[in-house]
């Protein structure tokens, strides 16, 4: 038989200490989805400007000449907005990445001290 007693402030403290990180992580992959549904929405008007660069195009030059070349430069530009938004998009996720990597070592951290507490 044990001589402990049931204490649920401690219980409660330790739910509270150990969770509080789960919460902030959670907090935090609101924040990422966030910035990754406006990084889609960007990139989806990089698309949407092209294609009405392109049919701007298609309407204002007499010639076929014309209209390769115009496409062309369209092209161009697009290629280099869509290179920029892969290099913020390794930024982002990096960025992620790093950040509940550390909110999983702190929650475990905090899990193992409870623990200790606990025990």
């Amino acid at each position: 038989m044990t001589d402990r007693t049931f204490d649920p402030t401690t219980w409660f403290d330790a739910y509270r200490e150990t969770f509080a990180t789960v919460n902030k992580a959670q907090e935090q992959t609101f924040k990422a989805l966030e910035r990754f549904a406006r990084f889609q929405y960007a990139v989806a008007g990089d698309y949407l400007e092209a294609g009405i660069a392109n049919a701007q195009a298609a309407f204002a030059v007499k010639t076929p000449a014309e209209l390769l070349a115009k496409q062309t430069e369209v092209g161009a530009r697009l290629g280099e907005k869509l290179k920029s938004r892969a290099q913020e998009f390794a930024t982002i996720a990096t960025e992620v990445q790093g950040s509940m990597t550390s909110f999983a070592t702190e929650a475990a951290n905090r899990a193992s001290a409870t623990a200790k507490k606990a025990a």
